[in-house]
């Protein structure tokens, strides 16, 4: 073994500039890392022979570990050291360490280093199981080779010996991470290293092989992905070269930027995005698969269990290590439906088909398609798979292997495509299986929010209707154009295909058809109006339309990102549900308003002059407190009172009236940060008005901070006071980082005179910024209009806010509606 590391080929090191340069002209990450990793041991060796040699002559090594014993430093890595020593360092030693780290720092690296004995780096470190796994990949650099000849031969005896615990911490690592990204590779705006299907799953199969060489796991697996390697490589140098430093976020603004580089294929960022999906699905599949092909034997406990699971073979599967397997497997040349079937048992034991199960059918893909390709009665069969308890893990495996693309050909056209709308954070195909695995997660829901929809859900008489519409509803965006008329003309295709009966495709079609309306109606109509319960009704015709509607929306916001199903939406989905229910049914509340006839004097002089909509929006507990409320109006001229309620905050205030005072308490809530959900404004006889903001505090300062809370409603008081302005409080909120010039939405602004039966309802659709709606309803103000109703949504940075507006107490003109088009798109330009 050699005193040092042979080195110093005479060739002068590349600077970080140079690599940075030769990279964006080639695109080759090999060179790239090379390059790096070359430069770092040329400052390491360098800084041990500088002032570790001569303190320590004997006794310690150098060793390159992790990504740098790999050769694969990347241009922000982190750089991994070792020293390897043969007692722990003291006195002058240390200070020679000391100034070996240091030279190391002004260097340029970003150092982690440990300090351990060979006996050390040849235990299990429960707490500290990543020096183990660094170890797989250790390298010599410099110093005492008969020290580093004892570890060489300890650790390879010590890997094989632990080799199943070994395997088993990488699977505790692995899974955890794979959960904080929810299983999932289909991320709009993906981290390559950490997400599933990202860099860290491909140095999981190099470590397995480490491991557990003698399960071939390399040649099973990571020779098939070297593209894949190169691929997800090129990404990450690009990504570090951009930010200058170790970022792995691939997000909308980089994706734009990379597709532009000289060294891709010109082309959209959704096209090499897609191609992306491919690279991490081929990872992630193998990475999931060489995991469990390696932990070898389990706990008595998990075996018990498992071989109790095995009692679920039949005549067609057998069931091992909870996968199922085919036994007869050359019977699907001849017998294509046995696939279904096997993925019927699937859907109903929730289980995952066998490696080997899952290589027969991609053999035998073609005879499969062939199968499904014309016309014939395969309706019944996919119905048993639709009606299945797991029948999105069924999906999910037919997805993985063909099948669902040889069964509906249409669903190509979504696999991996990425839709950029700043809003979803999966690929269309992924939005669609989880939009049907949110539906069976209600079966188990203990959240009383949720509840309300499961028992829904326990209601309907065929959910394989509901999963083939959640399945197809967006099929149509691969097409271009608009989405759900394209999706309905595929839908068509497929259910003439499988033979489906024209009742059942009556429904599916329906729910296709109309699957935007209830969430629209959720944040884009007053659903206090008499006019927009006669809306809903229309739209669903039925009962059972309404369920199946209501549910397939509920799927429909729950698999757009993990918390767009908020609170709120919930408790707004369900308000949706039951105004249209009532309208359905006829059972509207409609003695309420003769009982308050008969009100006490101080209560019916209070609500004379407000609109007949104020008794069906509160309860006769609310009104009372509005009318002590009013008590203080006489006394100090406002007075403000903020509950919490559904995940949000709701902020009455009542004052006396005034031009701009809405503007006004808007503007305050944006300049404290606030996300207004909701908004209604009422006046009565006498000049008092009445305003309710329903909104989200995103930074949690209320709640972290009691104090804040009454320095809140105080700040609203002076403001409605004329004690304080709007726009010295918005001063003082920070501006948020625009989003990409490829993703700026313009303003659009709509009216609709029939959406209500006094008003005028005015839509802006405009980019999301600190104050938009202060500035949307001062100038409606400006132009005369009484604000009836406000209703605000906001998705990702798109702000989406309708109001109900009357100027004389009628609807707008035409004229007027110009005039005011054009004040807000003026002032709603990004």
């Amino acid at each position: 073994m050699p005193h040092a590391a042979a080195t110093q080929s005479g060739r002068s090191a590349l600077t970080r500039e140079d690599i940075k340069e030769r990279f964006l002209t080639t695109g080759n990450p090999s060179e790239a890392l090379a390059g790096r990793t070359e430069a770092a041991e040329r400052i390491v060796i360098g800084g041990y022979y500088q002032h570790l040699a001569a303190a320590y002559p004997r006794g310690m090594a150098v060793l390159a570990v992790g990504g740098f014993g790999r050769r694969e430093l990347f241009p922000h890595s982190d750089v991994d050291v070792l020293l390897l020593v043969d007692k722990q360092p003291s006195g002058e030693v240390r200070e020679a360490l000391s100034a070996f780290l240091r030279e190391l720092w002004d260097g340029g690296l970003r150092l982690s280093h440990s300090v351990h004995t060979p006996r050390e780096c040849c235990e299990l470190h429960e707490q500290n199981i990543e020096l183990n796994i660094s170890l797989l990949d250790e390298r010599f650099l410099a110093g005492d080779g008969e020290l580093y000849g004892r570890l060489k031969e300890r650790l390879p005896r010590f890997v094989q010996a632990q080799s199943q615990i070994l395997v088993r911490r990488l699977g505790n690592l692995t899974r955890p991470r794979h959960a904080r990204y929810q299983n999932t590779i289909y991320h709009l705006e993906p981290n390559i290293k950490e997400t599933p299907g990202g860099l860290r799953d491909l140095h999981l199969l190099h470590w397995l092989d480490r491991v557990r060489s003698d399960l071939g796991v390399r040649s099973e697996w990571l020779e098939s992905l070297e593209r894949s390697w190169n691929f997800i490589a090129s990404l990450r140098c690009f990504l570090h070269f951009r930010s200058g430093r170790d970022d792995n976020a691939l997000s909308f603004d980089a994706q734009e930027e990379i597709s532009a580089s000289p060294f891709l294929p010109a082309q959209e960022p959704e096209g090499w995005m897609r191609e992306y999906f491919f690279h991490a699905r081929a990872i992630y599949r193998a990475a999931t698969r060489a995991l469990e092909f390696s932990e070898g034997r389990n706990s008595s406990l998990l075996s018990e269990f498992r071989n109790w699971r095995s009692r679920l073979s039949n005549a067609d599967f057998t069931v091992s290590r909870e996968r199922v397997f085919l036994k007869a497997p050359q019977r699907l040349a001849y017998d294509p439906e046995l696939v279904m079937r096997l993925f019927q048992f699937v859907g109903r034991h929730g289980l995952k088909p066998a490696l080997e199960t899952e290589r027969r059918i991609q053999e035998l893909l073609p005879v499969i398609e062939r199968h499904y390709a014309g016309r014939g009665p395969h309706w019944a069969a996919l119905v048993e798979t639709l009606e299945q308890p797991n029948a999105s893990q069924a999906l999910t495996a037919m997805h993985e292997t063909g099948v669902l693309q040889a069964v509906f050909p249409e669903w190509k056209r979504i696999e991996c495509l990425v839709v950029r709308d700043f809003y979803h954070r999966y690929t269309v195909d992924e939005h669609s299986l989880l939009a049907i695995r949110s539906l069976e997660d209600l079966r188990a829901t203990t959240d009383p929010l949720r509840r309300r929809f499961a028992e829904i859900l326990a209601e309907i008489e065929q959910p394989e209707l509901l999963n083939l519409a959640l399945l197809l509803h967006d099929s149509g965006k691969g097409a271009g154009g608009g989405h759900i008329e394209a999706s309905l003309e595929l839908a068509g295709q497929a259910m003439e295909r499988i033979q489906m009966p024209l009742r059942e495709r009556a429904v599916v079609r329906f729910l296709i058809e109309r699957h935007l309306e209830l969430s629209g109606a959720m944040t884009g109509r007053d659903l206090d109006d008499p006019s927009t319960a006669v809306f809903l009704a229309g739209c669903v015709e039925t009962l059972e339309r309404l369920k199946y509607l209501t549910l397939l929306t509920y799927a429909d916001v729950s698999a757009v990102n993990p918390s767009a199903m908020s609170p709120w939406r919930l408790e707004q989905l369900w308000r949706v549900y039951t105004t249209a229910y009532r309208e359905l049914t006829k059972e509207l509340e409609t003695g309420r308003i003769g009982e308050l006839a008969a009100a006490p004097p101080e209560k019916a002089q209070f609500m004379e002059g407000f609109p007949v909509r104020y008794l069906r929006t509160h309860t006769p507990e609310e009104i009372d407190r509005h009318v002590q409320m009013e008590r203080l109006v006489r006394d100090k001229g406002v007075a403000v009172d903020l509950v919490r309620t559904n995940g949000a905050y709701e902020v009455t205030i009542l004052a006396r009236d005034r031009p701009f005072l809405f503007a006004s308490l808007a503007g305050a809530l944006a300049g404290f940060g606030m996300n207004i959900l909701r908004a209604e404004a009422f006046a009565n006889k006498r000049g008092v008005i009445l305003d309710t903001f329903e909104f989200e505090d995103p930074a949690r300062t209320i709640e972290l901070n009691p104090s804040e809370e009454e320095r809140f409603c105080v700040t609203l008081e002076r403001v409605a006071l004329q004690k304080v302005r709007a726009r010295d409080l918005l001063k003082n909120r920070p501006k948020p980082k625009p989003p990409s010039t490829g993703s700026r939405i313009q303003p659009r602004v709509t009216f609709d005179s029939a959406a209500s039966e006094g008003a005028t309802l005015v839509e802006i659709v405009a980019e999301d910024r600190p104050g938009l709606l202060y500035e949307l309803s001062r100038s409606l103000s400006e132009a005369g209009c009484n604000i009836e109703v406000v209703l605000v949504d906001t998705e990702a940075h798109k702000a989406i806010d309708v109001f109900y507006v009357t100027v004389g107490g009628r609807k707008l003109t035409p004229e007027q509606e110009e005039a005011l088009r054009q004040s807000l798109v003026a002032v709603s330009q990004p």
